[in-house]
């Protein structure tokens, strides 16, 4: 943890989630109580239908939200795309770019990426850009370069403290129970905020939030979340479990 930085445990729901199912935030809103909201922020992505609804909900808890992915594109005949303004406007904060199922699922590449993490800027959201090495490139002894040229690639030049997070998640780790070492999750986030550094400053870099995801769940949590230069967590399944997301929210507040 930086303790200069006020961490942020994000929760990507992915594609889950109908009406009912903002019980969830309720019971994550209950309890972000005053011990939390002072040591840690939180913020839910729910899929973008509900991404209003939610805001909606969330009203007065403090909790932001946030849209999971956007368009590069800021209007215009690209049917099912949803753009940052779009998100903006149904009240989210955040926008997820790069996540490794958009990456391999829809073939986005790191310039993909940047232009729409470009885009969430410009709707005045910050982005959450994910990056992470596979399997077959963490035993090749290829993840620190994989994720450096996923940095440069990715990563909107000028960005800051206030205007950029970035999620380590091993993409390896993702949904498999599996996380890597603590002393791994050091080494990359250490090499995430160089590089950094080398891309908007070494005073920007500072500030900038750096989660960690990657199975992330109450269990681990606490050791995570106490490596350097981790700033908070992405959580995927724990996050659709109000007290798993508030247990990890603790963890991360100390």
């Amino acid at each position: 943890m930086t303790r200069s930085i006020k961490p942020l445990v994000a929760g990507n729901w992915k594609m889950n989630g109908l009406k009912a199912d903002l019980a969830i935030a309720a019971e994550v809103a209950k309890g972000y109580d005053a011990t939390l909201k002072p040591n840690v922020d939180l913020a839910i992505c729910p899929p973008s239908s509900l991404l209003f609804t939610a805001t909606a909900a969330l009203i007065g808890s403090r909790i932001a939200t946030g849209g999971q992915d956007c368009s590069t594109q800021a209007s215009g005949a690209f049917t099912g795309e949803v753009s940052a303004a779009m998100l903006a406007d149904a009240g989210a904060n955040f926008c997820i770019a790069g996540h490794s199922e958009r990456r391999t699922l829809h073939g986005e590449t790191s310039a993909t990426v940047k232009a729409k993490a470009e885009a969430a800027q410009k709707a005045l959201l910050v982005p959450i850009v994910c990056v992470g090495e596979t399997k077959d490139e963490r035993e090749a002894g290829k993840a620190l370069a994989v994720v450096r040229k996923q940095l440069r690639g990715s990563v909107p030049e000028g960005a800051g403290a206030a205007t950029l997070v970035v999620a380590y998640e091993p993409v390896w780790a993702i949904g498999t129970g599996l996380t890597p070492t603590a002393a791994d999750v050091a080494e990359m986030h250490e090499a995430i905020r160089a590089e950094l550094g080398r891309l908007v400053g070494k005073q920007a870099a500072a500030g900038v939030r750096l989660l960690y995801g990657g199975s992330v769940k109450p269990s681990n949590a606490a050791e995570l979340m106490n490596v350097a230069n981790v700033d908070g967590a992405l959580v995927g399944g724990a996050s659709l479990k109000a007290e798993d997301f508030l247990a990890i929210a603790r963890a991360c507040a100390g």
